[in-house]
């Protein structure tokens, strides 16, 4: 880690444990020029607009008063280029969107490891250190050009990111981390190996204009227009394996004629906020969609139905006599049926209907652009695959009772659902293992 960048910043601490105020701020004191702390969101945006010659934030995300995205965001209507680095426990994937919102500079999980916080601290102000120093070369530039080279180029090797040095159509120069990347010496050998820096970018990138890498001239000015969200491709490695970067733009001179682009590998974060997402929107134990992801597409096909009256069916259904597979072969064996349910259930739905684990045993099935006939169909379809379904694993066959309906004028997400159950349980009445239309 380059700590030498930390030398001069000034940092705004805030954290609401005690404990853990008072030695992290004592820590990174010894490397930093000065560390302001708050107790709060609130005492911390205070500071803040007290003490305008702060460098870097440090905050925690849920504190009394006002939690630490909030007052990030309060921070950015007065200041949108201080960095921010987050430290939290928080495992909730909306806050990854919050921190995107307000322009998160990096993060460090808790319990904090020094190590990488200070790593933290160092990627969210490396952006801004580079750009003083490459300032403050260009001012020498005429009367030392070959002195202000070797600088600039001592510079961007100490970078941690892949750093290039550009015009709008060609690169300059790069460091010695986008060397080692590519595995090249020199940006000639690079030139080389490739026609132009687009052509590195994998063809499935997440860049939301992907057409942007297909122009020749001025694709710099126009990817710099797109929010830091959509600033991100794929790249590969060495090893074959795809890396995930950011790209940061900076037009040192403000000429809109050169440029360093670094490039930050988020590739752990990415693969963490996916699996958040994730673990957010689907129950644990069968991978189909919660009750919450179930209402959020639940609501929109609603209104898709109202759009274009296309028919909008509801199937619920729940396991017979569920209670006793726990009781008589234990809660494995009743976890295993789920598993059973959920995998007959995708097996026999199209790939635009969709499959909810509504709470325990029951389970709820959308099925957009289907009338009740259809409907009851396809809930005809899965009670017949789960009573044939045979395992070594469920030592007695498994039934479901199913409830169908279908969303007519006057419903809404509140009245279908009921008329689903009402379905439900006469089916169970009725003797269970049937399907029934309400």
């Amino acid at each position: 880690m380059n700590k030498e960048i930390l030398k001069d910043i000034n940092v705004l601490y805030v954290e609401d444990e005690e404990d853990v105020r008072e030695f992290t701020s004592k820590t990174i004191s010894t490397i930093v020029n000065s560390v302001i702390t708050a107790k709060n969101g609130k005492e911390g945006l205070d500071k803040f607009l007290e003490n305008r010659d702060i460098n870097l934030i440090l905050t925690d995300i849920n504190m009394p008063k006002m939690g630490g995205l909030e007052m990030c965001a309060e921070i950015r209507k007065v200041d949108n280029e201080v960095p921010i680095v987050i430290t939290s426990a928080h495992s909730d994937p909306d806050f990854l969107k919050k921190a995107i919102d307000v322009k998160v500079s990096a993060y460090a999980m808790k319990p904090i490891d020094l190590y990488h916080l200070l790593e933290s601290m160092i990627k969210a102000v490396e952006p801004i250190f580079l750009r003083k120093k490459l300032e403050h070369i260009n001012l020498t530039l005429e009367n030392k050009v070959e002195e202000a080279i070797r600088q600039t180029k001592s510079i961007l090797d100490a970078q941690d990111n892949m750093v290039i040095l550009t015009d709008l159509e060609n690169p300059i120069d790069a460091n010695k981390k986008f060397f080692e990347f590519f595995q090249v010496d020199s940006l000639e050998a690079f030139l080389n190996k490739y026609s132009s820096i687009q052509e590195v970018f994998k063809k499935d990138n997440s860049l939301s204009n992907k057409k942007i890498f297909e122009e020749t001239n001025n694709w710099i000015t126009k990817l710099s227009q797109l929010n830091e969200i959509d600033r991100t491709v794929k790249i590969e490695n060495k090893n074959g394996e795809d890396r995930i970067f950011t790209i940061n733009i900076d037009d040192y001179e403000q000429k809109g004629e050169h440029y360093v682009l670094s490039f930050t590998d988020i590739t752990e974060l990415k693969e963490k906020s996916n699996l958040l997402e994730y673990q957010a929107n689907h129950d644990q134990l069968t991978g189909l969609f919660n009750r919450q992801k179930f209402n959020e597409i639940f609501n929109k096909e609603i209104k898709r139905e109202r759009r274009y009256e296309n028919n909008l069916s509801l199937i619920i259904f729940d396991i017979d006599n569920f209670k006793n597979f726990n009781d008589d072969f234990g809660h494995n064996i009743g976890d295993e049926v789920l598993k059973v349910i959920s995998k007959v259930v995708l097996n026999n739905i199209r790939e635009h209907d969709t499959v909810a684990r509504w709470g325990g045993e029951e389970f709820l099935v959308l099925l957009p652009q289907t009338d009740e006939i259809g409907a009851k169909n396809v809930a005809e379809k899965i009670r017949t695959a789960i009573e044939e379904y045979e395992s070594e694993i469920i030592p007695r066959q498994i039934t479901a009772s199913f409830g169908v309906t279908r969303l007519k004028k006057d419903d809404d997400e509140i009245s279908i659902l009921r008329k689903a159950d009402e379905a439900l349980y006469k089916a169970k009445a009725e003797g269970k293992n049937r399907v029934i239309v309400n």
